[in-house]
């Protein structure tokens, strides 16, 4: 625990400014951002008498050992670094919503050639329209399946696509009318594209003029008795109508806005986002919160709103921003954040609090939501956070340690066979997986069964690193209280898939790479010869402030160094269950790692033999072809276009694969179809080897 004193900073050092401050720990570590409108003021709140804090801030400014901040000129401006910081840093005191769930969204993929309808989930791409997000993929399909009809758009995957343009013949749904075939050429792609257009058009709530248009066409249809095109159209109006109600009218006058509200208590936080677009409800999100600050509903308010639209692409979010933002509570100060939505926006936001009429009960409604999802995020999440607590203190209390062990690291050894020897390092910090801090090796000095030696390097490697960025910085030295830091810091970046090849490396800003941050217990997945060479390890490197163990498979002991005897669990520890999760993910994670690299060797097998092609050249060509069919395929000048490949070179190589046989292709047995040799599929034959002969692969 830090004395707060010892780090504030002078009288009147302090500008009077607008703008952003950052805690950091003893270790650099940045712990929590904010921002104000005068730093003066907010920063000397923290240094007050601890006992009158709230309790988090208490337990924040005792966990930080410096305190620095960047001036900026307006409000605005610091909203906006706020934001950044927290994402680029995620400290651990900040506010940071957890999405309950992947929502997926309807996507138009208007990049392609042939523009494709589908449910897509995860990270927006560029080109890609989106709609939602929605609740359940089932109700995207079922809003698809009857908007087919009238909007023919391809729905198959471009594997499915290729086969019915080589084949000639369309899929089920070309022959039952609920796709246009462009595969065989029943409508152009420009025709194609016209109808994924008029699509958009409909999904973005531009549905008046488009159902009366449809009208006029079914009557002059019925006026020159063209009964069963008048039929048609009827059929299509009545199911585009029908698409319309699975999204009930919640606003009649075609409002398009954003419904938030918040639902806490003193330790939680739920926030509930309905998204009204032409008046209906399309979409709806969640996130769930632990309030490890002292904030208000305003506050929470703030932060939910720059995670919904500050995360948005800038071609998004014109789209992603509504006129109308509804909430709850409106953040302090209000003009800053309305000036960032307009500006995310291009034009003007109204931010404000509904008080009357069917918007007022619209957010009523979406209280609800968040109440409901704040007590049901309770009910499954009460037992965990007691469970990890009592997990980490039995961990403590078996391995004598002097505080629990907030952040935990497990490293693992994997390899088939002694080839393709690498390892892995996991991280958990508060009894859960930090995946943005896994770290992968290569093996590279030797080939061999030798779990020992492999991990005595790899703790060398890390912790020299560790040692190596702990110098460069000057072990994050805390500041003088009258030479306060104004200028933007060194920050932590992630470091490379193979940190040996990044050992001192810097970003291009000058920044170290990030490995400076010990952890408080290390694991090993292995018994007393690895838990020996990872403490001889330390013992070489001069570290003797980190605790270590190891976990054996066979009778899951954990084995201390210099211990003869291991430290056995009971088998309902929560202690020992955490640790079988970071052992069991450690091995995950380097076994996943070994069978690309083996993936990859495998891949480039027929190259090997080629003379003068090195490893380098093998994956430009393969990297440039795609597969070795198409690079078997390929002439001599499509081959001098690959980067660093010679026109002799190239001859080669062209000469070396027209003189083999290509291998017999694999054939669909249940439809006798030609499986292609496509880029994805690489990874098959590896996957097959994997099961022949699975007691090989050593984790």
């Amino acid at each position: 625990m830090v004395d707060p004193s010892t780090y504030r900073p002078a009288p009147g050092a302090i500008p009077t400014s607008p703008g952003v401050y950052k805690f950091r720990d003893a270790h650099g570590r940045v712990i929590y951002v904010g921002k104000a409108k005068s730093l003066r003021p907010r920063l000397s709140s923290y240094f007050q008498d601890v006992a009158g804090l709230h309790p988090r801030t208490a337990t924040m400014v005792t966990t930080a050992a410096s305190v620095e901040w960047t001036v900026v000129a307006t409000e605005v401006e610091a909203l906006q670094l706020e934001y950044s910081w927290i994402k680029e840093f995620d400290p651990r005191f900040n506010v940071k919503y957890r999405d309950d769930k992947s929502y997926p969204e309807l996507a138009v993929t208007l990049n392609e050639e042939y523009p494709r309808v589908q449910v897509m989930r995860g990270a927006h791409k560029k080109g890609v329209r989106y709609f939602g997000p929605y609740g359940h993929a089932w109700a995207i399909r079922e809003t698809v399946d009857l908007l087919l009809r009238v909007f023919p758009v391809r729905t198959c995957s471009n594997g499915v696509f290729k086969r019915a343009r080589q084949v000639g013949r369309p899929c089920l749904l070309g022959y039952i009318g609920k796709c246009a075939a462009p595969c065989v050429g029943k409508v152009s792609a420009d025709e194609h594209r016209e109808l994924a257009e008029d699509f958009c058009d409909f999904m973005a709530g531009r549905t008046g003029n488009y159902l009366r248009r449809l009208e006029d066409q079914m009557r002059e249809a019925a006026a020159e008795m063209e009964y069963e095109r008048a039929a048609r159209l009827r059929d299509d109006i009545g199911a585009l109508k029908r698409a319309m109600e699975k999204n009930a009218i919640v606003l009649a006058d075609a409002t398009d806005a954003d419904l938030l509200a918040v639902a806490e208590d003193e330790l939680e936080a739920a926030v509930q986002i309905f998204h009204v677009r032409g008046g209906r409800v399309r979409g709806q999100r969640g996130w769930v919160t632990d309030k490890v600050e002292d904030v208000d509903t305003a506050g929470l308010v703030e932060h939910a709103l720059q995670q919904l639209y500050g995360g948005a692409a800038a071609e998004e979010r014109n789209e992603s921003v509504p006129r109308e933002v509804l909430v709850p509570a409106l953040p302090e100060p209000l003009a800053p954040v309305r000036e960032w939505l307009s500006g995310l926006r291009g034009s003007q936001v109204d931010l404000r609090i509904p008080q009357r009429g069917d918007k007022k009960d619209l957010m009523a409604t979406v209280q609800r939501n968040a109440q409901q999802a704040l007590a049901l995020h309770k009910t499954k999440r009460a037992s965990d956070l007691t469970t990890r607590s009592r997990a980490l203190q039995e961990i403590a209390d078996a391995l004598e340690l002097d505080s629990v062990p907030l952040r935990i690291e497990c490293y693992d050894i994997s390899h088939l066979q002694g080839e393709d020897v690498v390892a892995s390092m996991v991280v958990f910090e508060d009894g859960l997986a930090r995946k943005s801090e896994y770290r992968r090796f290569q093996i590279r000095g030797f080939e061999g069964q030798d779990d020992v030696r492999s991990m005595h390097e790899v703790i060398s490697r890390r912790f020299r690193r560790y040692l190596q960025e702990r110098e460069q910085t000057g072990e994050w030295a805390v500041p003088e209280a009258d030479d306060p830091v104004t200028a933007e810091p060194i920050t932590a970046d992630a470091v490379t898939a193979d940190p040996v090849t990044a050992v001192g490396a810097r970003d291009e800003d000058g920044r170290p790479k990030r490995f400076a941050y010990p952890p408080q217990l290390l694991v090993v997945d292995g018994g007393q010869p690895q838990v020996a060479a990872a403490k001889r390890a330390l013992e070489e490197l001069g570290i003797d402030d980190v605790a270590l163990c190891g976990l054996a498979k066979r009778l899951e002991e954990v084995w201390l160094p210099g211990e003869d005897d291991p430290v056995v669990l009971p088998r309902s520890s929560e202690g020992l269950y955490l640790l079988q999760r970071v052992r069991d993910e450690a091995h995950r994670f380097a076994i996943s790692y070994q069978r690309n690299k083996r993936s990859k060797r495998l891949t480039a097998g027929e190259l090997d033999s080629v003379p003068g092609l090195g490893e380098t050249r093998r994956r430009a060509l393969l990297k440039h072809f795609g597969s070795l069919k198409k690079l078997r395929a390929a002439t001599v000048d499509e081959i001098c276009a690959v980067p660093g490949i010679g026109r002799r070179t190239a001859e080669t190589v062209a000469a070396a694969l027209s003189s083999r046989t290509p291998a017999a292709p694999a054939v669909n047995t249940a439809t006798g179809e030609i499986i292609e040799d496509r880029p994805d599929q690489a990874a098959e034959p590896v996957a097959a080897a994997s099961q022949t002969a699975p007691s090989q692969e050593t984790p």
